[in-house]
């Protein structure tokens, strides 16, 4: 069975087919970093890794980079009102961004290619643009693209040029464009923007957003590639937009396929600052969720669907994500010695097949579940042979090498925590139940449970219920 992804602009299902047999090559829109991410955010970097991810277990290799937005009007203007640098500012919140990213998981690109380390190719492609005349400088130095020598504007979004409103906000340094429609690709310097600028052929400024993640896509991956993903609310205008520069730049079709995945709701509302309900990475664990249990619930749905950040939804999620971890546990208690086996699982099969149809995770996690539920009925049976079971794991990692969810199973302890845990494992023995439960509860307040197998005792990380909530 093909792969199949719902292309964006074409509106409609098609089979994958790479351009380079074996390759992909990949652009995600990447942080603005002026401030720390939010969930929101997250919803479409776990979704870039979940394409990438699934690509690699395809057996694909995935040349994929992601932009870092470094320079843009809030950056500006938080580094005036703050009176920092821009390089402070940003290599702050890039730091924010991929520590993040790690506690989730996410395998973040080799290429970060930053804005402002790539204002000559954005310079040499306006270039050509004003070359084309797809472009044109006004009289202040900013250029704008002309909207009206593409005709194919509004492909991707479907957006009627006629009734278009326009894309830039009117201000007293976009007075000569002529037409309010057209958006900027190269911004004049102005007294607020304080010492950020470079100079250009048109005077001093700075680039405008939409032309870096042309520039920089075009650098890394060529003038045609694979795949572009983002989330739906960058659809229009800004890679509306890219395509429009890019094309006209190059008179080739830029990108393949382009994949756009739903916003996220918190509680069944946009997420807004306004409405309190505005939450970090660092705000979901410190209500008692694990990043795992965020990843599972981002990713479990399908990518053109909202997720809605609920507690309920996260309690669910790290129950869902409790119960893999558990099952490998069995898995491996069940195989024993054998830690590798030529047969491979049938559900490998079954999960690909789900997930071949447009990344349809939720299917798939569905195959795994029912996987799951059979296999634990065989091991309580004992029906299971050491080498069933080694197969299992082994399908089980492969599956995981996609949902990226047991990582979060390896907990580190103290060496104080490790002898409390000896401790315990003496007073079972010795039959002090009250120092054995006492030790039990020290762990369950740092929010751990103590499991008793037949190989020792496993420390395991507590997820919450909504009876405890």
């Amino acid at each position: 069975m093909n792969l199949k992804l719902y292309n964006t602009l074409t509106g409609s299902l098609e089979t994958f087919k790479s351009l380079k047999k074996g390759t992909v090559r990949m652009y995600t829109c990447g942080p603005t970093v002026y401030d720390v991410p939010h969930v929101g955010n997250y919803r479409a970097f776990l979704f870039f890794d979940l394409v990438k991810r699934y690509l690699w277990f395809l057996g694909y290799e995935v040349k994929h980079v992601m932009n870092i937005t470094d320079v843009d009007d809030k950056i500006i203007a938080k580094c005036v009102k703050e009176n920092v640098s821009l390089e402070t500012l940003t290599a702050k919140f890039t730091d924010v961004f991929k520590t993040d990213a790690e506690v989730l998981g996410i395998e973040l690109p080799e290429l970060l290619p930053k804005a402002t380390e790539h204002i000559k190719e954005m310079i040499d492609l306006i270039k050509v643009l004003i070359n084309n005349n797809n472009a044109y400088k006004t009289d202040d130095g900013s250029v704008f693209f002309k909207i009206d020598s593409f005709d194919d504007y509004g492909s991707l979004s479907e957006i009627e040029l006629d009734h278009l409103a326009s894309t830039e906000r009117v201000a007293d340094d976009e007075y000569g464009k002529e037409n309010p429609q057209d958006f900027a690709l190269w911004k004049k310097w102005k007294e607020q923007d304080g010492e950020i600028g470079w100079d250009s052929p048109w005077g001093r400024g700075r680039p405008g957003w939409h032309i870096e993640c042309s520039a920089m896509s075009m650098k890394y991956l060529g003038e045609e590639f694979d795949i572009h993903c983002g989330g739906v609310d960058l659809l229009f205008p800004h890679h509306e937009n890219e395509i429009a520069q890019s094309v006209c730049g190059t008179g080739k079709s830029f990108v393949q396929t382009w994949l756009h995945c739903d916003h996220l709701l918190v509680d069944g509302a946009k997420m807004s600052k306004s409405l309190g309900n505005f939450y970090t990475l660092n705000d979901v664990m410190e209500r008692g969720h694990s990043a795992m249990a965020l990843r599972y619930l981002l990713t479990s749905s399908h990518y053109r669907q909202k997720v809605d950040l609920t507690n309920e939804h996260l309690y669910s999620a790290g129950q869902a994500v409790q119960r893999l971890q558990d099952f490998r546990r069995r898995l491996v208690e069940a195989a024993g010695k054998v830690t590798s086996h030529q047969a491979e699982s049938p559900v490998l099969a079954d999960f690909s097949s789900a997930m071949k149809q447009d990344l349809n995770v939720s299917e798939g996690l569905a195959v795994v579940f029912d996987w799951i539920r059979e296999t634990n009925r065989k091991i309580d049976s004992q029906n299971m042979s050491p080498n069933e079971a080694a197969a299992g794991l082994i399908a089980l990692e492969r599956i995981d090498s996609v949902l990226s969810v047991l990582t979060d199973d390896l907990i580190q302890i103290t060496d104080e925590e490790q002898a409390l845990v000896s401790e315990r494992e003496v007073a079972r023995k010795a039959k002090n139940w009250s120092r054995s439960d006492e030790i039990r509860d020290i762990f369950r307040t740092k929010g751990y449970e103590l499991e008793d197998t037949p190989k020792g005792t496993v420390v395991k990380r507590i997820y919450k219920t909504t009876a405890e909530s």
